[in-house]
């Protein structure tokens, strides 16, 4: 029974880093860079929601939306202010852009809401499912992180295979000069594209705090990361590959801390990708590019 309830626990966490892995795929699939600023703006996203309802006191779910408002509204902001002006420079240099808009957004909610850390309060108003005679218990928001993970990769399925902004999204992933020769704008799908990311975000940064309700600057850093080992994990650019690296990493994650060592864990979660990656340099889902020269 022990057993099941690491499983439970893990597939938990492990869809609060697939819904933040999928911010990382989408942005790296269609604009072909890694945006490490992602993690901070779960951070955002927390105190978003935390602001709505100790301040404002409003209802958990307005304050999810919220939180889904302003973020998607600051991974606009990025985008335009500082990837837009990059999108011809070397890969360097947007990757210590990101770096930087990482640090500047830490620190922003530094001065803002201090360092102390602040004791978030659940969204999910669900109370904690009882199985086997009360041997096996599931949290809310366990519940609510494992169903809201599974709509959203339905729906982003839909979105970018069955919409027109999906067929725009895939056709500037192939060849954004062919795109735009095709009438698609390139700046505008790939803005989309990071308010999309920016949303779920939120959404990810919310249910972290719930499950674990602790909220400081620095929260989204180290999930961010292990979210992004996730999408490396799954094949980065694959909403599937998104989905499948975060669940197995939750699940790596706390089983290697019930039967292992906490200490250990991350550790055992970054030794195993290097491995996946050593067998599969692609992810598991991951595809080889053809690059012509």
């Amino acid at each position: 029974m022990d057993f099941l309830s690491y499983l439970i626990s893990g597939i938990s966490l492990g869809s609060i880093y697939a819904i933040i892995a999928l911010g990382y795929t989408m942005v790296y699939g269609i604009a072909r860079m890694l945006n490490f600023a992602h993690g901070d703006v779960i951070m955002v996203g927390g105190y978003m929601s935390f602001m709505a309802t100790t301040r404002f006191g409003w209802h958990p779910l307005l304050s999810v939306i919220f939180a889904m408002i302003i973020c998607t509204v600051l991974g606009i902001v990025i985008e335009q202010l500082a990837y837009k002006p990059l999108r011809a420079a070397p890969s360097l240099a947007v990757l210590i852009t990101a770096i930087g808009v990482s640090y500047l957004l830490q620190n922003a909610a530094l001065l803002l809401w201090s360092a102390n850390p602040k004791s978030f309060s659940s969204v999910v108003p669900f109370d904690s499912l009882r199985l086997f005679n009360g041997k096996l218990i599931i949290s809310g928001t366990t519940i609510v992180s494992i169903c809201v993970c599974v709509i959203i990769i339905m729906t982003l399925n839909t979105i970018v295979n069955k919409t027109k902004i999906g067929k725009a999204m895939r056709a500037v992933s192939e060849d954004k000069d062919a795109a735009q020769l095709m009438g698609v704008s390139v700046n505008r799908t790939i803005s989309i594209t990071f308010a999309i990311g920016s949303a779920l975000a939120a959404v990810a940064g919310v249910l972290l705090c719930s499950a674990y309700p602790i909220l400081m600057p620095t929260t989204g850093a180290m999930p961010g990361i292990k979210a992004f080992t996730a999408a490396v994990f799954g094949g980065i650019g694959s909403i599937p590959g998104a989905f499948l690296g975060g669940i197995l990493l939750g699940i790596i994650e706390i089983l290697g801390k019930a039967y292992i060592s906490t200490q250990l864990s991350d550790a055992i979660v970054f030794a195993v990708l290097i491995i996946i990656l050593i067998v599969k340099p692609t992810g598991l889902l991951g595809k080889k590019v053809l690059v012509k020269v």
